[in-house]
């Protein structure tokens, strides 16, 4: 029962070991703890920092990542449109140029076809002629084959020949 109802001689000697054991703390562990306790505290609060920073970095990172991927989106949007413009330039000038010598081929065939015509209508009259010739001599020689046949004819042709 006497640490219930303690007596003066224990209380005394209590508080002289506790303030023994207060000083003795207090001159060697209390520095040293709080000196590391600061410390502890600084480098948590610089850890916290850095991570701020770390954070802000990546958020900068991921905003010029984003800005990089608009201006290539852009980028490849601009020739792809770039590259339609020339396809479909290259595209209307063969198409042209498949008209201008479609033109030409069919310019050229009916000139062809046209100087084909002519000489074959010349070939033609030239047979024409030849066989003409060739019926009016067979015709004059059967009529003519008689003397008298043909000073009628001769004087028949110097009458015409006269009213020319």
């Amino acid at each position: 029962m006497e640490l219930v109802s303690p007596g003066i001689g224990l209380i005394f000697w209590m508080t002289l070991a506790f303030l023994a054991v207060l000083f003795i703390l207090g001159k060697y562990a209390w520095k040293p703890i709080m000196k590391a306790l600061k410390e502890r505290e600084m480098s948590i609060s610089d850890a916290l920092n850095a991570a701020e920073l770390a954070k802000e970095e990546m958020k900068m990172l991921q905003f010029s990542n984003e800005k990089l991927m608009k201006e290539a989106r852009n980028e490849r949007d601009i020739l792809l449109a770039e590259t339609r413009k020339i396809k479909d330039s290259i595209l209307e000038e063969a198409r042209l140029k498949a008209n201008e010598e479609a033109n030409r081929i069919i310019n050229s065939a009916k000139e062809s076809i046209h100087f084909e015509k002519m000489a074959a209508m010349t070939e033609l009259k030239n047979q024409l002629a030849d066989l003409s010739l060739e019926i009016a001599k067979k015709i004059l020689q059967k009529e003519l084959s008689d003397p008298q046949k043909q000073e009628t004819y001769v004087k028949e042709l110097l009458a015409d020949v006269k009213f020319n």
